[in-house]
């Protein structure tokens, strides 16, 4: 997409209806009260890949455990995980904690008022340096996501193909140029809340409510569905695997251990605790047998197994397909110097509360709840 000068008059007309919708119609969000670049930054990753709605209770918590960035830099990494247990996409709190000790070793504890310097630090591009530095400081600075790509692309009547880095940056360099000064953090929050709201994404755009319907170009030429424009979703990569949930009797213990595994530290949920498995669909009597060499690898003296039922999670480009056992097993003392990577727990541990030590991914959210029931 070449820069165009009509473009840039058309956007700059729809500056002042857009800040007056929004200023009177833009949703409660506990992120907007107050906007700190903290609480900004951190509702900013958050969003990333994942609804408002339900953002707003993982930001309340978070806030409340890690108020301050110098909280969440010195944060130990598995109290760090558990609140993040639920949203995904693991990389991002990591990269956010990383992020937290340069600016608390580089610039004090408080964000650089800079869009340059943002985009310095882990895990901020483009979007989120402009979302922090227009919304915090009132920088007149972009912040393209795709909502924001969804409605410029519909006003402008504009065919680019939004994926591509060369379109995204012609629209930074359209909206640089009609920014307003003050009023940039209500601009951009404008534009992704009309693209949430009311230029929506899937099915029909609210156009009868719409303040820019009468600037809309594609709206007057009734296109509003064919854009934005983007190539079609590559098919997601299947993936079999067969999970092992132990149901293992300690002695004369009440309560029962189950066992876990800790993933390799690159790949989908690196580093993260998983029930043990196998990479590929096993028959019965092929579980059986894997069950029976993880007993005797963990100390452990085997009972049998019974099967549970299939269950699948989706990942941006992956599909897992899981099958599960419960595992049976007992031990007359609790089993001392395990492998690397394992971990016997009691079944209380993986509790969905807030209580619970242990960060288990979304991935195994059926299986932990159906486990953790059966004690």
């Amino acid at each position: 997409m070449r820069y165009n000068p009509d473009h840039c008059k058309r956007l700059k007309q729809i500056v002042e209806p857009l800040l007056l919708w929004y200023r009177k119609d833009h949703r409660q969000l506990p992120w907007r009260d107050n906007p700190s670049p903290y609480r900004v930054w951190v509702s900013e990753i958050m969003l990333q890949q994942t609804r408002v709605e339900a953002v707003k209770p993982y930001f309340e918590r978070f806030l409340r455990e890690l108020p301050t960035i110098q909280d969440l830099a010195e944060c130990p990494e598995e109290k760090l995980l558990k609140l993040w247990e639920g949203l995904g996409y693991y990389s991002r709190v990591r990269n956010m904690q990383k992020c937290a000790q340069q600016v608390v070793s580089l610039y004090q504890g408080h964000f650089p008022a800079d869009e340059a310097l943002l985009k310095k630090l882990p895990g901020i591009g483009d979007y989120t340096a402009g979302a922090v530095a227009s919304i915090a400081f009132d920088l007149p600075v972009p912040a393209v996501d795709g909502n924001v790509l969804r409605v410029l692309t519909r006003v402008l009547s504009c065919d680019e193909d939004i994926t591509l880095p060369k379109t995204k940056e012609t629209f930074r360099q359209l909206l640089l140029e009609v920014e307003p000064s003050p009023g940039a953090g209500d601009f951009n929050q404008s534009l992704m809340e009309l693209g949430a709201m009311v230029c929506l994404p899937n099915g029909a755009p609210q156009c009868l409510v719409c303040p820019l319907s009468s600037l809309c170009q594609a709206h007057l030429e009734g296109k509003e569905l064919l854009f934005p424009v983007k190539p079609p979703k590559k098919e997601r990569k299947i993936q079999e695997r067969t999970l092992f949930l132990f149901d293992c009797q300690i002695g004369t213990q009440q309560e029962k251990y189950t066992l876990l595994h800790q993933r390799e530290a690159k790949g989908v949920l690196a580093g993260m605790w998983e029930f043990p498995a196998e990479e590929s669909a096993l028959s019965k009597a092929q579980a059986d047998c894997a069950a029976h060499k993880l007993c005797s690898l963990m100390g452990l003296d085997f009972e049998g197994i019974s099967p549970e039922k299939p269950s699948r999670h989706i990942f941006t480009h992956i599909e897992w397909k899981m099958s599960a056992w419960q595992v049976r097993a007992f031990a007359k003392t609790l089993p001392q110097n395990l492998p690397n990577g394992f971990l016997l727990v009691p079944a209380s541990q993986l509790g969905d509360t807030e209580q619970s030590n242990i960060a288990l991914p979304s991935a195994f959210k059926t299986y932990r709840k159906r486990f953790v029931s059966s004690f």
